[in-house]
């Protein structure tokens, strides 16, 4: 299973990429997997204020309903319109066009790196 050794991940099986105050979020390969195939993503909106460690959208497979973590606080400036309207692209590219929503932020909570993250998924 692929993890990026040049993102950051966080316990509830998301990963980040930051540059310039912004942090990118989608779902790792290893959430994608254990959804099964997703059919429905809701993102937070464009302008809405998040804060860290708390839901901010959900993630729907034809397994179960997910939440899912803001993993950084701030103000979402994008969100991946493409998961909205073609959620099975977080299934199949999870790490590149599968990504979620990006969020201007100037504190990112302490995040896990790719080899902790492969650490904690072998103990789930």
């Amino acid at each position: 299973m692929s993890i990026p050794e040049k993102l950051s991940y966080t316990k509830e099986h998301e990963w980040v990429h930051l540059a310039d105050g912004v942090a990118t979020v989608g779902i790792t390969a290893f959430a994608a997997e254990s959804l099964g195939d997703v059919v429905f993503v809701q993102l937070p909106s464009v302008g809405e204020t998040i804060t860290a460690g708390e839901v901010c959208g959900e993630i729907e497979s034809t397994k179960s309903v997910s939440e899912l973590f803001a993993p950084a606080g701030g103000t979402v400036t994008e969100v991946n319109e493409t998961t909205v309207d073609s959620p099975e692209i977080v299934n199949s590219d999870p790490y590149d066009k599968g990504w979620l929503f990006r969020v201007r932020t100037d504190t990112v909570p302490e995040l896990l790196d790719a080899t902790a993250y492969a650490a904690l998924i072998q103990e789930d």
